[in-house]
């Protein structure tokens, strides 16, 4: 098939493109450059790519592809709350925008790169995919509200479906130190120090991006009755983790680390552990291999070899939202996110 990955140049996009084209796809991406400088212990597999805003896309961006997976989005909570209306923006107004246009355009695929964030706070129960939303940050509300606008374009010509993440970790050379695996992991590498931000008690579904970038190709590939306006958890099911004990595992997997308490650490609203079975149910290709505790000994050796230090971790290399109040600060970046001086929308 034909491809666009939108955001192919962020933390799943380096680990996807790379898959979809060892599958025999043609690939091709839509990228705003906003994380350009972010590498760490390699570089990017490159595909031809317009450099362009989700909130500018163009038919002519989009036309002649046979489906576009929109992985492209402000990545997490601390940075949707930089500001709440940009991030729905980007995340609600900008993802349905890149569905319309592809809708009109004639791509009869479009994935939905979503996220079990939009379950927000839920108790400790299992919840699958028929749970109510309850989601208590901008980055959440603005997935749900994703949802349901693209999910009305569904129609014989356009088929959406939509992949609720769970919560992300693993090594991608546009790592992220800002999701709790590798954060927690990145501590006890460079400080010693498993350091927890909350009390530790909140339940989080975790998947290895290596699994995530596999459930798109394999709902990529499937027929499109199988995958037509569905919305599945990503993960498994044994993968629901406290964050303590998340941080156990780190403890016990980096040498000389012990687990302590950032100053001011208290309890975290977001709180949900998520069933995740039904993809496995529906999709027996689908088999996602990793764990936790297998996540944390990739990150320790990546950290040991590429080296890690804490300036580095606070960096804005490996810090989405310092490397954006950086660029802000500087004045590369308007207000809104997009660059502050005209940059050629034809990739280097």
């Amino acid at each position: 098939m034909r491809v666009l990955v939108t955001g192919h140049r962020g933390y799943i996009g380096a680990t996807l493109v790379p898959m979809l084209l060892a599958r025999g796809h043609e690939v091709a991406g839509l990228d705003s450059g906003l994380f350009e400088g972010c590498d760490y212990g390699g570089s990017l597999v490159e595909v031809p790519w317009v450099r362009r805003d989700v909130r500018d896309v163009t038919e002519e961006d989009v036309a002649g592809f046979d489906a576009v997976i929109h992985l492209a989005a402000l990545s997490n909570d601390p940075l949707g709350d930089l500001d709440a209306d940009i991030t729905y923006d980007i995340n609600h107004r900008g993802a349905v925008r890149v569905a319309e246009t592809a809708k009109r355009a004639g791509v009869a695929r479009f994935l939905q790169s979503s996220s079990c964030s939009l379950y927000g706070a839920h108790g400790n129960d299992y919840i699958d995919e028929s749970a109510e939303f309850n989601p208590v940050t901008p980055y959440g509300r603005a997935k749900v509200l994703a949802e349901r606008d693209i999910s009305a374009l569904a129609d014989d010509d356009f088929s959406p479906t939509f992949l609720r993440n769970s919560t992300a970790f693993g090594f991608s050379c546009r790592l992220r130190g800002d999701l709790v695996v590798n954060n927690l992991t990145a501590y006890a590498v460079s400080l010693g120090e498993v350091r927890l931000k909350s009390d530790g008690m909140p339940w989080r579904p975790l998947v290895h991006i290596d699994d995530i970038a596999q459930a798109f190709v394999v709902l990529l590939e499937a027929d499109r009755e199988r995958v037509h306006d569905v919305a599945l958890n990503v993960g498994r099911t044994g993968e629901n983790y406290r964050i303590r004990e998340v941080a156990e595992i780190v403890g016990e997997e980096v040498p000389g680390s012990v687990v302590a308490f950032a100053e001011g650490a208290g309890p975290d609203a977001r709180n949900y552990r998520v069933n995740c079975d039904r993809i496995i149910e529906l999709f027996p290709e689908y088999q996602p291999t990793w764990t936790v505790r297998d996540g944390v000994r990739q990150l320790h050796q990546a950290f040991l070899h590429h080296g890690l230090d804490v300036d580095t971790l606070h960096s804005a290399r490996l810090t989405r939202i310092a490397h954006v109040r950086e660029m802000l600060a500087d004045g590369r970046l308007a207000p809104d996110l997009r660059w502050a001086s005209p940059v050629s929308a034809v990739a280097p």
